[in-house]
């Protein structure tokens, strides 16, 4: 193909060649400006659901700081009435009794065993009274699963949607790519 030029105008000579493609190509700029929008949108909702979900945090957190208080003050409660019910319980034992009369004691002999302990005896008894004191005792754990992570906070479905949008734009872009120009 020759080009001749004058002054503004390019005079191309139809030898079969093709003419020169668009300077402008609007579908590009469709696809570009639909994924500007896209990212534009996908911005807008991060931070809606930051406001919403921040809300929803320290609403969460008011809620455990008052039944914890509560609870407190059911254990407070709670303490405060045993306490005052021993209380009546050691009062209330006071009673007027009548003294003890003198009776003659008649001693009788009797056969006794004594036996020597075994150390070792006392040792596993001694073990025992320390295992039994530990087991009375409750030590506070955590059953909750921790709270972390991207999938805790948008969740399964939120993350196949994600994928499965990102797969539609793959293949969105590449049947435009595949698309010859006008």
């Amino acid at each position: 193909m020759t080009t001749t030029y004058d002054d503004d105008n390019m005079n191309y000579d139809d030898d079969g060649g093709t003419p020169p493609e668009e300077s402008n190509n609007r579908t590009f700029l469709f696809v570009a400006g639909g994924l500007g929008l896209l990212v534009l949108i996908a911005l807008c909702v991060l931070v809606g659901y930051l406001f919403l979900n921040n809300n929803s945090q320290q609403q969460a957190e008011q809620t455990a700081i008052a039944q914890q208080t509560q609870q407190q003050a059911t254990i407070v409660a709670g303490l405060t009435q045993n306490a005052a019910d021993q209380a009546l319980t050691q009062t209330a034992g006071v009673t007027l009794t009548i003294p003890p009369t003198n009776t003659p004691v008649i001693a009788e002999a009797t056969a006794t065993f004594t036996e020597t302990p075994n150390p070792a005896t006392a040792t596993v008894g001694a073990a025992f009274t320390q295992i039994a004191a530990s087991t009375q005792t409750v030590f506070a754990t955590s059953t909750a699963l921790p709270n972390t992570g991207f999938a805790d906070d948008i969740g399964a479905p939120g993350l196949l949607i994600a994928a499965l949008a990102l797969v539609i734009l793959i293949f969105l872009v590449r049947r435009l790519r595949a698309v010859p120009a006008r």
